[in-house]
């Protein structure tokens, strides 16, 4: 079954902590801080795979984790670095952040393979904090925390030209006809629920791509029938081909069925209307006018052609016409801007904000107050508190976090004594 559309979870590897030890060994009174740095988290890479062509694999594997870095170990061991997980995609695929629907990543073009979460960075042991006044530092540096997200990934075929049109006015014999594509091909609706692909080779000139878009249908812009899961795959493309049944074979309007169809795509995406289009009026085999009737081809030629869009007169079955429509289409595209068409990154996971962690602040008895939670720990190991700078910077981030607010609701008075995590600071206002 044809998937172009799935949505997964992914995380990258947490940091290792840093190590807290110190060198123990015999005729070594004090042998000084040895604790080693703990490794990096491995991060999460899309890469594009030329053998895939569908998002199948991802209906059934939904969660994507990297391995975490290990802590590191005392006698300045450094811990081990987590793997870094691959996501295989198909050359197309657009990644999207799921709540916003912003776009992380394009895989196309020159794209084929980028970082999307970074692993965290590995915690600084305590044989980093060892200082002349501060010779048995007694605390490490954490581990930066993963980076989790939950992302849609959204297939958008790669092709030169789109060919659309109504269901059952021929597109897949059409396809059948002028590449070596084999699509399924039959006489009732929605034979094709997928985008097939082929390449045109034309002598003398340089080929492309075609796609053949499932039928559309009034409403599908709205996500009526399968509309959305069509109309996603013309965005790449440069050409637009309409194709209508010139002789009315199940009494549709040609001219009214190609408006229908430029209202949907400009309602869908008002660029794509933009973009150079040609008709190809097909099963002229099968016109058939009574006298005085005016002939269906003229009637569209009339309509269309002095809006600057050539119509062509073809018959997919027999091949009539069909090489004046490919030799225009080729025309087309070489006036066309030949860079490939690439979403423009959106949604940036490097700067996600992380979740605010907790902090709790105690009076353990008249004159002694302690201070805990992961948010001060981290800026601990993130702060040298030797300097002068470093120790009025991590002043400002208790001011700022409400942290000395709470110790003076506690009844905190000046010489009074703070404790966090092994360091003992007298209160001064």
């Amino acid at each position: 079954m044809f998937a172009d559309r799935a949505t997964i979870w992914i995380k990258s590897g947490k940091g290792g902590d840093g190590c807290v030890s110190f060198r123990r060994e015999m005729f070594v009174a004090a042998g000084g801080p040895d604790g080693g740095d703990g490794g990096n988290g491995g991060d999460i890479i899309f890469e594009v795979d030329e053998g895939l062509n569908t998002l199948t694999d991802f209906r059934y594997i939904r969660k994507y984790a990297a391995e975490n870095g290990e802590d590191g170990r005392s006698r300045n061991c450094h811990g081990k670095s987590g793997e870094d997980l691959v996501v295989k995609v198909p050359a197309g695929t657009i990644i999207r952040e799921e709540s916003t629907g912003k776009i992380v990543a394009d895989m196309s073009g020159e794209n084929r393979r980028e970082i999307i979460l970074k692993g965290g960075r590995g915690g600084k042991g305590n044989r980093h904090y060892a200082t002349a006044t501060m010779q048995v530092p007694k605390y490490a540096q954490p581990g930066q925390p993963a980076k989790e997200l939950t992302v849609l990934l959204e297939l958008k075929v790669i092709a030169d030209v789109g060919l659309v049109g109504f269901p059952n006015v021929g597109k897949s014999t059409l396809l059948s006809r002028v590449t070596n594509a084999k699509p399924k091909i039959a006489n009732y609706h929605f034979t094709t629920l997928n985008p097939n692909l082929g390449v045109v080779d034309l002598d003398g000139h340089q080929g492309f791509v075609i796609a053949d878009i499932p039928g559309l249908i009034e409403g599908a812009s709205k996500g009526v029938g399968l509309g959305h899961e069509f109309l996603r795959h013309i965005e790449r493309t440069k050409v637009l081909i309409h194709l209508v049944d010139a002789a009315s074979t199940e009494g549709r309007d040609p001219i009214a069925d190609i408006y229908a169809i430029q209202a949907e795509l400009n309602a869908y995406n008002p660029e794509l209307c933009k973009r150079p289009q040609v008709i190809a009026a097909n099963k002229i085999d099968a016109i058939f006018c009574e006298e005085g009737a005016p002939d269906p081809i003229t009637r569209i030629r009339e309509e269309f052609e002095p809006q600057g869009i050539s119509v062509f007169p073809i018959s997919a079955v027999s091949g009539k016409g069909l090489k004046e429509l490919l030799y225009s289409v080729q025309e087309l595209l070489s006036a066309a801007d030949t860079a490939p068409i690439v979403f423009e990154k959106e949604f940036f996971p490097e700067f996600m904000q992380e979740p605010d962690l907790p902090y709790t602040v105690e009076k353990i008895e008249d004159g002694f107050f302690s201070v805990e939670g992961p948010r001060v720990e981290r800026m601990l190991g993130y702060t040298n508190l030797d300097s002068e700078k470093g120790f009025e910077f991590f002043q400002k981030f208790l001011k700022v976090n409400g942290i000395l607010d709470e110790l003076e609701q506690l009844g905190i008075t000046e010489g009074d004594t703070v404790r966090i995590y092994g360091f003992e600071f007298e209160y001064f206002k």
